[in-house]
């Protein structure tokens, strides 16, 4: 009986690992230079902007929407709508998304960034560089939500094979000291010992990486699906209203502080104007974030009148998006600084030889049946 567990066992962890590694591999190799995305995107000839982060203050916000507008329609030759305005807690850039109305799709929009501490305009931003197509290679495979959820269930897949790895791991401790590396014997029983050192050593981490990749693949339709719920329930306490012509709207920047004067300490993150996916037909929907790297994650949400200015509705993410929210920093090890993000790397590396070595026991294992068979 026990015999035939522990082969159940060794079938899981095979096919499990087999199904999933070039996947994971190609994970691995395009998370590396994201981990470093920031010094990364620090290299490129943007100017170098100093002054007071966009998401603290700066010129007025509606003097930059109507900058952009003026942007939009010497480049398109007719008139545009602002969508979103995106601020930066780092830096004075701020950005602003105009489409030809305000139900725009993705493919529609227009992204233009400004230095909002002195108001010059730095360019349309185009999501096509290096960085933006690993982004997207990594988090859906270039296939939108169908890759996304494809990569979910390799995630599921990667913990599965690290559970029943470890279950295999047990009894070969048993047998052996641990770290023991058995020299002088044939390369595959050396590669065996270094796989299984590596990859208990690192075993810790790899969980919280899948388990984290893994609620990240489902993170847009969870978060998409909170979004429209919770807009629903604040439209509704708000009163409904019908869709506001964009000519009618109001002062952006009074909005915001009406926002502010009732949720104090954090920042603004992004403004979605009445219309689009992320609002109601009459509000600004202000989305505030924490000040800190890890607490920037977690999003709290105000309606603000886009006529008035007066606040119709703030909420607190519950804590099962906040946990949600809160994988995305975890995953990338992006909110510890350099040296947090270079441990990161290493233990990628690591990974990247594991997930090498595993393959290459398995095409070794195999490899003289098949001479055999022919």
């Amino acid at each position: 009986m026990r015999s035939c567990t522990i082969r159940a066992w060794e079938w899981t962890h095979r096919w499990t690992s087999l199904v999933c590694t070039a996947f994971l591999l190609l994970l691995c190799l395009t998370g590396l230079p994201l981990i470093f995305h920031d010094e990364l995107d620090a290299l490129g000839p943007r100017p170098e902007l100093s002054g007071v982060p966009s998401a603290r203050g700066g010129r007025l916000l509606d003097a930059i929407i109507a900058a952009a507008l003026g942007d939009y329609r010497t480049d398109r030759g007719s008139r545009g709508v602002p969508l979103f305005v995106g601020f930066s807690s780092d830096t004075p850039e701020i950005t602003v998304t105009v489409g030809p109305h305000p139900a725009a799709a993705p493919a529609e929009m227009r992204l233009y960034s400004y230095n909002r501490a002195t108001g010059q305009a730095l360019g349309e931003v185009r999501g096509d560089g290096l960085m933006a197509v690993l982004l997207k290679l990594h988090t859906d495979l270039l296939l939108g939500l169908p890759g996304m959820l494809f990569l979910g269930v390799m995630g599921i897949l990667f913990l599965i094979a690290l559970i029943s790895g470890v279950v295999l791991y047990v009894p070969f401790m048993r047998r052996l000291p641990f770290g023991t590396l058995r020299q002088g014997r044939s390369s595959r029983i050396a590669r065996l010992d270094e796989h299984n050192l590596l990859g208990i050593v690192i075993l810790g981490w790899t969980l919280v990486i899948g388990a984290t990749g893994a609620l990240n693949a489902f993170a847009d339709p969870l978060t998409a699906a909170w979004r429209q719920r919770e807009l629903s329930s604040m439209v509704a306490g708000a009163g409904q209203a019908p869709r506001l012509d964009p000519v009618r709207y109001g002062s952006v920047d009074r909005a915001l502080a009406a926002a502010e004067a009732a949720r104090g300490g954090l920042l603004p993150q992004f403004i979605g104007f009445p219309g689009g996916a992320w609002s109601s037909g009459r509000h600004y929907a202000i989305f505030f974030q924490g000040d800190t790297p890890l607490t920037s994650h977690l999003l709290t949400p105000a309606l603000v009148d886009a006529v008035s200015g007066r606040l119709a509705a703030l909420r607190t993410m519950p804590v099962s998006m906040q946990a949600l929210m809160l994988s995305r920093p975890l995953h990338f090890g992006d909110y510890g600084g350099f040296g947090l993000k270079l441990v990161w790397a290493l233990l990628d590396l690591a990974t990247i030889r594991v997930l090498w070595s595993g393959l290459l026991l398995w095409w070794g294992k195999r490899r003289p049946r098949s001479q055999g068979m022919s």
